[in-house]
């Protein structure tokens, strides 16, 4: 792929959070962009604000001859009319995930990978690459509120798939995600895994087939290519011992609290607006404070951190940049205030995230009731972590689930008999639970009634989910 031989571009589905960073891409680089989505969101708006024509529905008709390369969504079908057209009309197509690969060939590409904390780490890693000078190329998941950055978009210097004389000006800075087993689609000299749990169920068979996808995903790393994982986590743990039986020549980095880890944590405060902790190897031993909460953030920090350290990064732009570090759209962001109560906004949507969010909640805001509200997002992930779903709420003070998110294009007739009616049943049972309020509400409407309805001065709302629930207005 020449990006300069790309004078337009038409993107099918272009208003989701990452295909989205892919036209301001284009647009900055002065491509003509043209796109379509069935969803007038707000990021689509801000698309059309910049002069790019979105259809509302997906025709044949969306694509003129003049379209040099085609960039569509995973989420979209082979079936899609525009996709159809486009191969009449001998368009090239690339995937979403294929582009960020095919970009991926030409650069430095540090790839974030793992269950949860992709979008905050791949966030702070660019924040502390820019301070640090090295003036990277990032694309996230979700909004960095940074002067310099276009939302979930870090330019950089470089502009093209060309190698430049600098080195750099290649450093590539992304999101990969492992839905599809999309990160395949990159070609990383350095990945960061996070941790690994059950996710994306109707893709994989089990959590065995998705240690495997990531075990075929860490292999694509070249020789002397970079592994840093969280040593703490159990199943980045099995995958770790096949890779040493294969003998890969990778250099293999790990952090977490326990002592084995190359870089060991220790947390020494988590609460009243203040995360602190050290990391320490034999080499340095440096305290970090950080202002958003959760054990998570420490360890996306670290994960961050750590990748800045093999880079070159002196300690205290790292320091500088995590202190100063307020968080990104939807995670764990302040959203407003109503009557006294504090409202938070969350992406969190798989059991582990879930819980974490909560006791972060306590964590930070220890005096305040934490009235969880959370969209169930996908029947499918739904049905198939149903147990963990109903033990994740028992730190909750007060809760209420709104009926399941469906997921477009994913959601299978088998699954339709799943509600977040069968959650509360179960939920209802737990003794952490039995003195506490669980309430069930059909949709956004509704709950928007009932948080309100139960709405005390010393509250703390979490809105959590991967679907619409952050649009709530209160």
């Amino acid at each position: 792929m020449k990006l300069n031989d790309i004078k337009k571009v038409h993107i099918i589905g272009i208003g989701g959070i990452g295909v989205s960073a892919v036209a301001k891409m284009m647009l900055k680089l002065g491509k003509k962009v043209t796109g379509s989505d069935l969803n007038s969101s707000e990021i689509a708006q801000t698309l059309k604000s910049r002069g790019v024509l979105i259809y509302s529905k997906h025709r044949k008709e969306n694509l003129s001859l003049d379209t040099d390369l085609v960039i569509y969504s995973s989420a979209v079908p082979k079936d899609n009319p525009e996709r159809i057209q486009a191969k009449i009309l001998n368009i090239p197509q690339l995937s979403y995930p294929e582009f960020l690969g095919e970009l991926s060939k030409e650069k430095y590409t540090i790839a974030i990978s793992g269950t949860n904390g992709k979008s905050t780490t791949t966030s702070i890693l660019g924040l502390i690459l820019e301070k640090a000078k090295f003036d990277p190329l990032v694309i996230v998941g979700s909004k960095v509120n940074q002067s310099s950055w276009d939302e979930n978009l870090r330019m950089g210097k470089s502009n093209s798939c060309t190698r430049k004389n600098s080195v750099q000006d290649e450093y590539f800075v992304v999101e990969a995600c492992e839905w599809q087993a999309n990160m395949l689609n990159l070609h990383p000299q350095i990945i960061v895994l996070t941790n690994i749990e059950e996710d994306h169920l109707d893709y994989y068979k089990d959590i065995n087939d998705i240690r495997k996808t990531f075990q075929k995903y860490i292999e694509k790393l070249p020789k002397n290519g970079i592994l840093i994982i969280n040593g703490d986590d159990k199943n980045i743990q099995l995958i770790l011992k096949k890779i040493k039986q294969r003998k890969k020549k990778i250099k293999i980095i790990t952090f977490g609290q326990n002592k084995k880890a190359n870089f060991q944590i220790s947390v020494s405060q988590k609460k009243y607006g203040v995360n602190k902790f050290a990391i320490q190897n034999n080499k340095i031993k440096k305290e970090f404070i950080l202002q958003v909460p959760g054990l998570f953030n420490i360890y996306n920090a670290v994960a961050a951190s750590v990748v800045a350290l093999k880079l070159g990064v002196p300690l205290n732009v790292i320091k500088n940049v995590l202190a100063n570090f307020k968080g990104i759209w939807r995670r764990f962001e302040k959203i407003g205030e109503k009557n006294g109560a504090i409202i938070i906004s969350d992406y969190a949507h798989t059991p582990t995230a879930i819980s974490g969010t909560i006791l972060a909640a306590k964590d930070f805001y220890p005096f305040r009731r934490i009235v969880v509200v959370f969209q169930p997002h996908h029947r499918d992930r739904t049905k198939k972590l149903f147990n963990g779903f109903i033990k994740s709420f028992n730190q909750a003070d007060f809760l209420i689930l709104n009926e399941i998110f469906d997921v477009e294009g994913r959601e299978d007739k088998k699954d339709k008999d799943i509600s977040s009616k069968d959650l509360i049943k179960e939920i209802k049972k737990r003794p952490a639970l039995k003195n506490k309020q669980v309430l069930y509400a059909k949709d956004i409407k509704e709950t928007k009634k009932l948080i309100l309805k139960n709405l005390k001065l010393n509250d703390l709302i979490l809105l959590l989910g991967a679907g619409d629930i952050y649009k709530i207005s209160l």
